[in-house]
């Protein structure tokens, strides 16, 4: 499949635009092509490539609106899209919340594409399970993993005069090793837009030693513990929390920065000062889009959280109409400011603790305080004068990242993840923390 290009995309979205009678229209274009290859049991299972491209054409007459969308890109499929648009937006109710599209600006280019990612073929998707299988195989393991590798653009545009084009790549690797006799399991992800940050071996590596080591886990009581979250394990318990910072949900008192009175939590200080978070499209290990496709508003560089203060909330074109303020594009990744200690070294300096590699089966139980509860699993061990001792059986938890974030002793390193419960891509630092609350066994590996 040829991969449009800014040229073929303008004038594609030129055609759907002089198309519509509507009185605004917005047009978003999406393709590319994903590879993947997944192995279980030391064997390839399934390996593939997947390609597609669509366009979604949106319009409104006054507060009614109509969506229609179509992977056939000739004149006559285009026009065929754009009147369906049209003939369900005339079939609507009008949306009380409707907001115009919004007036044309400059898009700031991010760093999205690497040629490497690009150029991925099946050999190296091969070449990456093999690595996994082969280590797993001579030391008598187990191992299953899914990689996928991505390379696709987007396009936007309205009828006030909105383009943006840009490509962007991302590869996705996550293994999960067991022992024969699955008393042990290890995991590891890792995630990259430029596959030359990837290294396959070594991710294989840690899955296999993590493996290797929880054979024989021991009961330790369930309670409060020192704790040391790798950024995987971290990383969607913090998603919970990001998905929160909404104004809307806290001015209508449906989160935990809400305020008695219709307010938010803006300005107040809910975290440790070592707490600095914020969002950056331009970043250069997790850059974004430059733009947020749902409101086709330009993303910006901002502060979530500075010195522990809650520094920005996420408006809506509509809510931000409502109360006074300003809307931007929502952020489209999560930067968490860290130390230089790797989770090795945090371990060195715990005098006695449990470490966590991975969080999952993640459920609400309070969205006014975020408590989540779930579970650990593949890898959780108990640390004594700075060495981890043995491995532990896994844990249920009921904890919220609020009370985590008040608890930290230190911060490690960050690594880049895109965490399942997570619609940002992350950097996301290893942390120690205080009275991390484990409230029962779970006999899972």
């Amino acid at each position: 499949m040829k991969m449009l290009n800014q040229d073929d995309t303008k004038r594609i979205t030129d055609k759907v635009l002089s198309l519509s009678k509507a009185d605004e229209c917005t047009v978003t274009i999406k393709g590319g092509r994903t590879g993947n290859i997944r192995y279980a049991r030391n064997a390839v299972s399934t390996a593939g490539l997947v390609e597609n491209t669509e366009i979604a054409i949106s319009v409104a007459f006054g507060k009614k609106q109509g969506t229609a969308s179509v992977n056939e890109f000739d004149d006559k499929s285009l026009e065929k899209a754009v009147r369906r648009a049209e003939d369900l937006a005339r079939l609507a109710p009008e949306n009380p919340e409707f907001m115009p599209t919004p007036a044309a600006v400059a898009f700031k280019s991010s760093s999205t594409f690497s040629a490497k990612t690009d150029a991925i073929d099946p050999e190296f998707r091969a070449q990456v399970a093999a690595y996994s299988i082969e280590a797993c195989r001579k030391n008598k393991l187990v191992a299953a993993g899914f990689f996928t590798d991505e390379s696709g653009f987007e396009t936007i545009a309205n009828s006030r005069g909105v383009f943006g084009h840009q490509q962007r790549t991302n590869v996705d690797f996550t293994c999960t090793v067991r022992t024969e006799d699955g008393r042990g399991s290890g995991w590891v992800r890792r995630d990259a837009n430029d596959v030359s940050k990837f290294d396959a071996r070594a991710a294989s590596d840690v899955a296999i030693e993590k493996a290797l080591r929880s054979v024989e886990a021991k009961a330790l009581e369930p309670g409060r513990y020192t704790v040391i979250l790798e950024p995987a394990a971290t990383s969607d318990l913090m998603a919970y929390m990001f998905n929160s910072f909404d104004a809307r949900s806290a001015d209508e008192g449906r989160s935990f920065l809400a305020k008695q009175g219709g307010r938010n939590r803006l300005g107040d200080k809910l975290f440790d000062e070592q707490v600095n978070v914020w969002a950056d499209p331009w970043h250069p290990d997790v850059p974004v889009l430059p733009w947020d496709a749902e409101t086709m508003l330009a993303r910006e560089k901002m502060d979530l959280i500075k010195n522990g203060k809650i520094a920005a909330l996420n408006y809506s074109p509509f809510w931000a109409k409502k109360q006074g303020a300003r809307a931007v594009g929502a952020p489209g990744n999560i930067v968490m400011a860290g130390g230089s200690k790797s989770t090795a070294e945090l371990i060195a300096s715990t005098k006695k603790g449990v470490l966590v590699t991975r969080t999952w089966y993640i459920r609400m139980v309070d969205p006014q305080s975020v408590l989540l509860t779930g579970l650990t699993r593949d890898g959780t061990f108990y640390i004594e004068n700075g060495k981890i001792k043995h491995p532990i059986k896994n844990f249920r938890f009921n904890e919220s990242p609020v009370t985590m974030l008040n608890n930290i002793d230190e911060l490690g390193r960050p690594e880049i993840l895109a965490g399942d419960e997570s619609q940002f891509q992350l950097l996301i630092p290893a942390m120690r923390v205080r009275d991390f609350n484990f409230t029962s066994l779970s006999d899972a590996v």
